[in-house]
């Protein structure tokens, strides 16, 4: 799954590809590197710095991009990045197959149905709270991260397979990096496989996060690498959910994680057939 911001202030490529035009060729080059999904946003999450949007607004930024890789890539599989059903119903219109909901559709009470009358798919992504309680949340210790996200990823299951969406039409996404802080997010990639216990494909999103530029520096006693300097720490994050049982990776850098998935997919297949 390729990432496509529309947005001036992701952590990562904010403001890049603002304009239609520029967000568009970059879609298009992501799936020309071989991405299999193209998820596009209009707003930010990042932690700390999270600027919230209207729905209106984040239409504006995002559907001309979903409706121009449509008409340029008809075949092309597209995801919308939001939490706003009103959002969500008018990118499915435009042309966009998945909703990706941060939230995991808790953010939004109307966003179940939407995706039930849209008959989309969903990734349902675990958060900790909300945007502007990450940086004051009580830190977790090892043990507690993964039987917490589990059990809360199960209770959003349940409430979207009461609302009508599909059982095979759900991904679900442990939300690294989503009120997790630095080290407690490697429970969640060292132990994925627990995690495909819930019956659905798992997703995984460790691209260019900053939990990985901490370790980097804590183990080298160097500086944590600037957020477009982290391919290679991205690219073992990557492979060890693989290796875990991630069916989706959610990356910014299309090309180098085909790669390693490529190689990541041959280990799993020799282990399998072990």
């Amino acid at each position: 799954m390729g990432i496509v911001n529309v947005t001036p202030d992701s952590f990562s490529d904010g403001g890049r590809f603002m304009d239609q035009e520029g967000a568009t060729r970059h879609a298009l080059r992501l799936i020309d590197e071989g991405a299999d999904i193209i998820d596009i946003g209009g707003e930010s999450t990042r932690p700390g710095e999270h600027s919230e949007v209207s729905a209106q607004e984040e239409k504006e930024r995002v559907l001309p991009v979903i409706e121009a890789v449509r008409r340029l890539r008809p075949d092309a599989v597209l995801s919308v990045d939001t939490y706003k059903a009103e959002t969500a119903r008018e990118a499915i219109h435009a042309g966009a197959e998945i909703v990706n909901d941060v939230s995991g559709l808790s953010w939004d009470d109307k966003m179940a149905g939407v995706c039930v009358e849209m008959r989309c798919g969903v990734a349902i992504m675990h958060t900790r709270g909300r945007w502007e309680e990450w940086q004051s949340l009580p830190a977790l210790s090892r043990d507690e991260v993964v039987p917490l996200v589990y059990r809360e990823l199960q209770e959003r299951v349940s409430a979207a397979l009461r609302a009508g969406i599909r059982h095979e039409n759900i991904v679900l996404d442990p939300g690294v990096g989503f009120g997790k802080r630095l080290d407690e997010n490697y429970p969640l990639i060292s132990r994925l496989d627990e995690f495909a216990k819930l019956g659905y494909p798992l997703m995984a999103g460790a691209s260019r996060k900053g939990f990985l530029g901490q370790s980097i520096a804590a183990r080298t006693d160097g500086p944590s690498p600037a957020i477009d300097r982290r391919l290679y720490a991205t690219l073992a994050a990557n492979t060890a959910a693989i290796l875990g049982g991630a069916h989706i990776l959610r990356v910014h850098d299309v090309r180098a994680a085909l790669e390693a998935a490529a190689v990541a997919d041959a280990v799993r297949e020799a282990a399998e057939s072990d």
